[in-house]
C-alpha cells in the first residue's frame, strides 16, 4: 500500500506539473503575440533608408542583394490599411543610406550611388511629391545611423574609405547647415539607434569582424557617451524601434526587448522570415519590419507585424 501510494504521489505531482507548465506557457505565448504577414513590397530590397511620418511608413532606396545595384524606388505603407503606395522616386538611386524625419519632411543621408559613397541629402516633402536636395554632409559614409531628436537630423558612424566611424554629425533643417555632435565612443557601422527618454542609444554593430551586443547612451543636455545594458546577445545591420517604455531589436532570428521598467532584456518571438539589413518600426499599436536580406542571401518584399501592448 505503501509503495502504490507514493507511485500515485508522484503520478499526481508529475499532473500538476504539466498543468502549471501547460498554463505558464500558454501565458507566455499570449504576452509573446506572434508575428503574422503584411501586405508586401513591390519590390525585393535590402539596405533601405526608412523613417515615419504621421504614423505611415516611407520607405526609400535601398538594393539588389545578388547585383548591388541601388535603387531609386520609393514607397509608403499605411499600417492601419496594410497597403503601400509608390511615390516619386529618389533623384539618385541609393543603397545602405539613413533617413529620419524632422517637420513632416524625410531626409535621406548618404549611402551608396552608382558612381560611389556619397555625402548628399535629399528632402522629401510628401504633400508636393517633391525631393530637393540640401547641404551634403560633411563626408560621405555608409550604413551608418540617423534619427530625429529636438527638430534636427542625427548621423551617427558608419563606413567610409575602408574605415569604420567615429564622428556625429547634425543637421539643423532650419538654417540647412552641419555641425558636430559628440564622437562616438568607437567606430562602429552596421548597428542601429534610436531617440530614447530624450537620449540617443547605439545598439549593436560591427568592430572589425567582431558582431556588438554593446549599447552606448548620449546624453544630450552633457554631451557624455556612457555604457548602457549589453544585450545578450550580439546583433548587426539590426532594425530598433521604440515603442512605449520599451526598445525593440530585430535581426534575422534573434529579438530582444529592453524594458526600461526593469532595467533588462528579453526575448520575443520568432520572426517569420529570418532578415538582416531590415528596418523595424512601431506604428498603429503594430511593431513592423520591412524588406532585408535572407540568410539564404535573398532580398524580401516581407512586411510583417506584430500586436504590442506597449508598457
Amino acid at each position: 500500500m505503501r509503495a502504490l501510494a507514493a507511485v500515485l504521489a508522484v503520478l499526481l505531482l508529475v499532473a500538476l506539473a504539466a498543468v502549471v507548465g501547460s498554463l505558464g506557457s500558454g501565458a507566455e505565448d499570449a504576452e509573446a503575440a506572434p508575428w503574422t504577414y503584411g501586405e508586401s513590397m513591390s519590390q525585393r530590397r535590402s539596405y533601405i533608408a526608412a523613417a515615419e511620418i504621421d504614423g505611415l511608413i516611407y520607405a526609400a532606396g535601398g538594393m539588389v542583394g545578388e547585383t548591388g545595384r541601388p535603387l531609386g524606388v520609393v514607397q509608403r505603407y499605411d499600417p492601419e490599411e496594410d497597403s503601400w503606395t509608390t511615390l516619386r522616386r529618389l533623384p539618385e538611386p541609393t543603397r545602405a543610406a539613413a533617413a529620419a524625419a524632422v517637420d513632416g519632411i524625410l531626409y535621406v543621408v548618404g549611402g551608396t550611388t552608382p558612381a560611389g559613397n556619397t555625402a548628399a541629402v535629399w528632402a522629401y516633402d510628401p504633400a508636393a511629391d517633391r525631393w530637393e536636395a540640401r547641404a551634403s554632409m560633411p563626408e560621405a559614409r555608409f550604413n551608418h545611423a540617423a534619427l530625429a531628436l529636438d527638430g534636427k537630423v542625427w548621423v551617427l558612424g558608419g563606413y567610409h574609405e575602408g574605415v569604420e566611424r567615429r564622428e556625429v554629425y547634425v543637421y539643423d533643417p532650419a538654417t540647412d547647415s552641419w555641425s558636430e555632435g559628440p564622437p562616438l565612443p568607437f567606430g562602429n557601422h552596421a548597428f542601429d539607434a534610436v531617440a530614447f527618454r530624450g537620449e540617443i542609444w547605439m545598439i549593436g554593430g560591427l568592430r572589425g569582424e567582431e558582431m556588438l551586443r554593446d549599447v552606448w547612451i548620449l546624453d544630450g543636455s552633457s554631451g557624455e557617451w556612457r555604457a548602457g545594458p549589453a544585450m545578450p546577445e550580439p546583433m548587426e545591420l539590426l532594425g530598433a524601434a521604440v515603442a512605449g517604455d520599451e526598445i525593440h531589436a530585430v535581426w534575422e532570428s534573434t529579438y530582444q526587448i529592453y524594458d526600461a521598467g526593469t532595467g533588462t532584456w528579453r526575448s520575443g518571438p520568432r520572426s517569420l522570415v529570418t532578415r538582416h539589413g531590415l528596418q523595424t518600426f512601431h506604428a498603429d499599436g503594430l511593431l513592423l519590419t520591412i524588406g532585408g536580406c535572407t540568410t539564404q542571401l535573398r532580398d524580401s518584399q516581407v512586411v510583417e507585424r506584430r500586436v504590442l501592448t506597449t508598457r
